[in-house]
């Protein structure tokens, strides 16, 4: 797995970060991961990437985008969100935590990975092993009376 202090470097020479997680440096996956880190931790939408890569010039496909996001999950440089059918976000920060979800504003803010317990978790099947929890919270702005 890929060092998560070394994606979110501002600093750190994208195709070799694109390298070192086994993927060719081409120009779109390059144009994409710049912006993708270049604001530091953050979960972005495939349409959001994409309407920011059109802002930045880059001419891609959203389905150019969709496809790089998927390849950097496989690699370990993302982590995917999904928050039902039908909204999945890509997170940046790939260390062990949660999230919130705030309907209403489809917005995922994350919960550090010591702030939530797990109590009790099921065997896994026959010769597999539980890799990763995800929890999501759900919350509203409460509703005055």
């Amino acid at each position: 797995m890929t060092d998560t202090m070394t994606i979110h470097h501002a600093e750190h020479n994208v195709p070799d970060m694109l390298r070192g997680a086994g993927l060719r440096p081409t120009r779109q996956r390059v144009s994409l991961a710049e912006i993708l880190y270049s604001k530091g931790d953050r979960h972005i939408s495939a349409e959001l990437l994409h309407e920011e890569a059109v802002g930045a010039d880059v001419p891609v496909s959203l389905a150019t985008v969709y496809n790089t996001l998927h390849q950097f999950t496989e690699a370990g440089l993302l982590r995917e969100v999904v928050i039902d059918g039908n909204k999945t976000y890509f997170d940046t920060n790939i260390s062990d935590h949660h999230h919130f979800f705030i309907e209403g504003e489809n917005r995922v803010v994350d919960i550090p990975g010591e702030g939530v317990g797990i109590g009790q978790l099921p065997q896994a099947p026959e010769g597999m092993e539980i890799v990763r929890v995800d929890v999501i919270v759900r919350v509203r702005n409460k509703i005055s009376s």
